[in-house]
């Protein structure tokens, strides 16, 4: 556009000066070598304006055949192209809408010709996941993975669905090619917390803990409860093992972990199976004198006999300390319904349900009531815990 506005202003311009070059054409030499050029001025200045203008016209008219030409042999690949964008937009829409048979066949469509086929390969196989036909998935993975850059991300993606189809063992040999460590993606970690504790490997998540604390992956409270978790495992199986891998657990936790009260526990009744009786009940009694825990009373529960009077009598004699403890008082009538002593378990059954009404407690007043001869009030007591 600007250059013709460049032409026709030269023409006006020439049709303007015209008049006043008619009786002054001026005169031009031009001598190169032999040859000698003799001219007016102004038919020189018309001839360059011509010559230039033929010169644009030859250029035009190569472009333009230049164009034609090319277009013509690369338009049927523009054509693929933009068919393979089309499909990949409706294999897009399909996984939206979870039309997964109608996304696997318009990923694979737009795979061939597509701008990034790893991208379509990687949503057809998630297509074929969902339709649970392993054998197609396996193939599109394979082929993402020609791509190098998309390596960890088809390994990450294969780990996820041998994992959601059961194959444990082998998302596991998938999942250490990534080898989770704190550089991790989040995506990485999440599916290592799921797939660890599907297999039970507790010493794995324990290593992987300060990561998950440092990313903050977890909120609190679940940090917390999958940190007492793993804890509570790893101890337990400890104390099926034997006594030294017990103590070597037990100090692989932290100071501040060996102080909480439900490791306590799960250390002590450790001891008392690896025949630490006495170990075992002065550090249950220490703790229960210290700080009143309801993991600590269950143990105790567990771990004092019979004939052991001696324990029962320190635990009695916290009773003004926790008199109002409904986790004490439960850990008091226990014992005394171990010891057979109906009468005195009644009365502390009697002292938990005021506190703490529940249907096992209820029961439990319902079977010692029944023992002392008292079977109309245990038959209320049950009629209770049926209602609740």
């Amino acid at each position: 556009m600007i250059r013709a506005l460049i032409y026709l202003a030269i023409i006006l311009i020439g049709l303007c000066v015209s008049p006043f070059l008619v009786g002054n054409t001026g005169y031009l030499y031009i001598a190169i070598s032999d040859y000698q050029i003799e001219t007016s001025l102004v038919f020189a200045i018309i001839a360059i304006v011509v010559f230039y203008s033929l010169l644009q016209l030859i250029e035009f008219t190569l472009v333009f055949v230049l164009n034609l030409v090319i277009n013509s042999r690369y338009l049927p690949e523009r054509w693929r192209k933009n068919t393979a964008r089309k499909h990949t937009l409706l294999g897009a829409l399909a996984l939206a809408e979870e039309d997964w048979e109608s996304a696997e066949k318009a990923m694979l469509k737009g795979a061939a010709k597509g701008e990034i086929p790893t991208l379509n390969y990687l949503a057809a196989a998630r297509a074929a996941q969902h339709q649970s036909n392993i054998k197609a998935r396996n193939s599109y993975l394979k082929k993402a993975e020609n791509d190098p850059i998309a390596r960890n991300a088809v390994t990450t993606t294969r780990a996820r669905y041998l994992f959601q189809q059961g194959e444990l063992t082998q998302a596991r040999i998938e999942l250490d090619k990534l080898a989770p460590t704190s550089k991790s993606k989040p995506a990485i970690l999440n599916l290592a917390i799921e797939l660890y504790q599907a297999q039970q490997d507790w010493q794995a998540l324990k290593l992987i803990l300060p990561i998950l604390k440092k990313k903050q992956l977890l909120s609190d409270q679940a940090l917390k409860q999958l940190t007492l978790t793993i804890n509570t495992q790893i101890l337990t199986a400890a104390a099926e093992t034997d006594l030294q891998a017990l103590e070597k657990c037990w100090h692989w936790l932290s100071r501040s972990e060996r102080k909480q009260p439900e490791y306590l526990a799960l250390y002590a009744m450790g001891l008392f199976k690896n025949q630490q009786q006495t170990q075992a009940l002065d550090l249950l009694i220490k703790q229960a004198k210290k700080h009143a825990s309801k993991a600590v009373f269950d143990a105790l529960t567990h771990l004092v006999s019979k004939s052991d009077l001696d324990t029962f009598k320190q635990l009695l004699a916290l009773e003004t300390r926790y008199s109002e403890d409904p986790d004490y008082q439960m850990c008091i009538a226990t014992l005394y319904q171990q010891q057979d002593d109906f009468q005195q378990a009644k009365i502390w059954w009697q002292k938990v349900c005021h506190k703490k009404e529940t249907k096992e407690n209820l029961a439990a007043l319902a079977a010692a009531q029944s023992k002392v001869g008292e079977h109309k009030r245990a038959l209320q007591s049950y009629f209770k815990a049926v209602n609740l």
